[in-house]
């Protein structure tokens, strides 16, 4: 899907005479491939370096969404043709009912956690290998480890996050699960096939050959601000930019994001009150999304970042 020849002719004119002010460009929702959930809230047991949303074991700005909130949403989304289900947080499985809320979500499609793998004890690993089996669809799982060692990954998300990560990624693995690694790209571009071979390296150490490997782009918003940087003010989406551009990838104009205090475009974007659209599903399906915060750049340059599309994993030799 691109802007037609008229929306970029429109958007000429406004180059041209439009103040620095001048409104975002805007996008419709074509289908609603993808629903996400954000069952934590922004509640975690851990306290990243990067957390583009700040989650934290005291970040309580929103809440668990409890069973019975989710089921609702799934309900409601049934007419409206969702391919995925994702469930993200903070961390999900701080949540005492999300082993049933994910028994739910595979009654309606293929789902998927986003998770740090921290709290899988072989009694949990179990129960999920339990809910996921004999479902006609899959259970899949985002394992975020962000360095293939101790020492890469433990200086962003906490001392002993490594070890703990890779033990559960290990139980997944043992119990036939293949979860996607994600890792925040925070090393120089030359240094990612050498990077991907130590990823290879350390899950092998666990089990776990031929890894599905998603190297993310940093966000330059919530804790990454201070770790990093901030955007730039030249870094925002314009309305000459989208002229010609695939809005296929952007994630807002082919999900939603329902929380326990409302809908909103995306899962990035939780701290802004600009991104909340509706009260209900329903209703925020109608609302066009606005491309107004920097963060919206980081999508619009790397495209589609939040799918569970992986990279490849080619390596250094020897």
């Amino acid at each position: 899907m691109t802007l037609s020849v008229a929306t970029c002719a429109s958007a000429a004119g406004r180059a041209t005479s439009a103040p620095a002010t001048a409104s975002a460009p805007s996008v419709p929702l074509a289908a609603l491939d993808q629903l996400w959930f954000q069952v934590a809230g922004t509640v975690c047991n851990l306290r990243c370096r990067h957390c583009f949303i700040s989650c934290s074991p005291d970040n309580h700005s929103f809440w668990f969404m409890s069973r019975e909130m989710v089921r609702g949403a799934l309900e409601e989304s049934a007419s409206m043709n969702v391919g995925e289900y994702y469930f993200t947080g903070g961390e999900p499985f701080m949540n005492s009912e999300m082993e049933g809320i994910l028994g739910d979500a595979l009654d309606y499609g293929p789902a998927t956690v986003l998770t740090n793998a921290t709290l899988f004890s072989p009694r949990r690993v179990e129960a999920l290998q339990h809910a996921a089996g004999n479902r006609r669809h899959p259970l899949e799982f985002r394992v975020s480890i962000d360095g293939p060692t101790a020492e890469a990954n433990d200086a962003i998300r906490g001392e002993g996050t490594f070890d703990r990560a890779m033990e559960g990624v290990g139980r997944l693995v043992a119990a036939g699960f293949r979860p996607i690694i994600t890792a925040m790209q925070s090393w120089t571009e030359c240094e990612t096939s050498a990077t991907l071979c130590a990823f290879r390296s350390s899950l092998a150490a666990v089990g776990y050959d031929d890894p599905r490997l998603k190297i993310l782009p940093p966000l330059l918003i919530g804790e990454e601000t201070s770790r990093n940087r901030g955007y730039a003010p030249a870094e925002h989406v314009t309305h000459e930019m989208m002229c010609g551009y695939d809005l296929d990838q952007l994630l807002c104009t082919r999900a939603r994001l329902v929380t326990a205090s409302g809908v909103y475009a995306c899962p990035i974007l939780l701290d802004y009150p600009s991104a909340r659209l509706a009260d209900t599903l329903t209703e925020a399906t109608r609302k066009d999304v606005e491309l107004s915060e920097a963060a919206c750049y980081t999508c619009y340059v790397n495209g589609a970042i939040c799918s569970n599309a992986t990279t490849g994993t080619e390596c250094c030799e020897g």
